[in-house]
C-alpha cells in the first residue's frame, strides 16, 4: 500500500509546531524578564531608602516626615515637621497632620491641621494654628485659612479666618475680620498688620476696643495737693512777668 500524506494531518502538525515554538519563546523570555523585574524592584526600594528623592523636592527646608502615600503625581506625608530661619537668623517651625505635594509643583505644600511658630524681634514668640494652609517653600510664606488662632507669648490672642505669614520677614497680615483678646480687654478690626519682626502691630478698619477697667489714679497726697500761693503782683503793671514765659517749653 502506498503511503499517502493527508493534507489535513499536515496542517494540524504545523499548527502544533507553531504553538510549541511560541510557548518556547515565551518561556525563554520569562526566564530573563522575571529575574530582571525582581532585580529592578529591589534596586528601586534600595534607591528610595538611600537617596529619598522625595526629600529633594524641598531643597531649602529641613523636613522630617512620617509615612508617604503616593497617588498619581501627588505625595502625601504624615506628620511633617519643617524648620528654617528668617532673613535676620530668627528660627521658625511648622508642624502639620498631613502635607500633600504635587511633583509637578515642588514649591508648594498643602497642609492640614497645622501649627506655625515664629520668634519675633523682641524675642517673644507668635504661634498660629489653622485647619488648612499653603506653604510656599521657595518664598517661605504661609497662606492660612479656616479657624485660625494666633497667640503670643506676651499674652495676646486673636481669632481670624484668613492670614498670610511671611516667615522670612516676620510679617503677619490679615485682610479679614479679626477678634483680639488683650490683657485687659478686647479689640475688633477689619484688618491686622504685624510688621518689623513684631515691633509694630496695626489694626485697621472699624477698630473697636473695650477695656475691662481704666488704670486707677494714684491717691493724692493732701500735703502735696496744696499749691504754694503765687507772689503778690507788683504794683506797677509794666514790670509784670508773663505767666507762660517759664512754661513755654514744657518737658
Amino acid at each position: 500500500m502506498n503511503s499517502v500524506q493527508n493534507p489535513a494531518y499536515q496542517s494540524a502538525m504545523e499548527a502544533r509546531f507553531a504553538i510549541a515554538a511560541r510557548h518556547s519563546r515565551m518561556v525563554r523570555a520569562l526566564r530573563v524578564a522575571v529575574p530582571a523585574a525582581v532585580f529592578l524592584a529591589m534596586a528601586g526600594v534600595v534607591g528610595i531608602s538611600i537617596f529619598n528623592p522625595f526629600r529633594m523636592l524641598l531643597p531649602k527646608l529641613p523636613i522630617d516626615m512620617g509615612n508617604l502615600v503616593v497617588s498619581g503625581t501627588k505625595i502625601t506625608m504624615e506628620s511633617p515637621h519643617m524648620s528654617g530661619y528668617t532673613t535676620d537668623k530668627r528660627p521658625y517651625e511648622v508642624w502639620a497632620k498631613t502635607a500633600t505635594q504635587d511633583v509637578t509643583d515642588p514649591d508648594h505644600l498643602d497642609l492640614k491641621t497645622l501649627r506655625a511658630k515664629l520668634l519675633m524681634e523682641d524675642q517673644s514668640t507668635v504661634t498660629l494654628d489653622a485647619l488648612t494652609g499653603l506653604f510656599d517653600t521657595k518664598e517661605q510664606t504661609l497662606d492660612l485659612h479656616k479657624d485660625i488662632f494666633l497667640q503670643t507669648s506676651t499674652g495676646y490672642e486673636a481669632n481670624l479666618t484668613q492670614a498670610f505669614v511671611d516667615m522670612a520677614k516676620g510679617i503677619v497680615t490679615s485682610d479679614e475680620h479679626v477678634d483680639v483678646k488683650l490683657t485687659n480687654g478686647t479689640l475688633t478690626a477689619d484688618r491686622l498688620r504685624i510688621t518689623g519682626g513684631g515691633e509694630v502691630v496695626r489694626f485697621e478698619g472699624n477698630v473697636v476696643m473695650n477695656l475691662d477697667k481704666l488704670p486707677s489714679e494714684s491717691p493724692t497726697d493732701p500735703s502735696a495737693s496744696a499749691a504754694p500761693a503765687p507772689d503778690p503782683a507788683p504794683a506797677h503793671p509794666g514790670k509784670t512777668k508773663s505767666a507762660t514765659a517759664k512754661s513755654g517749653n514744657p518737658k
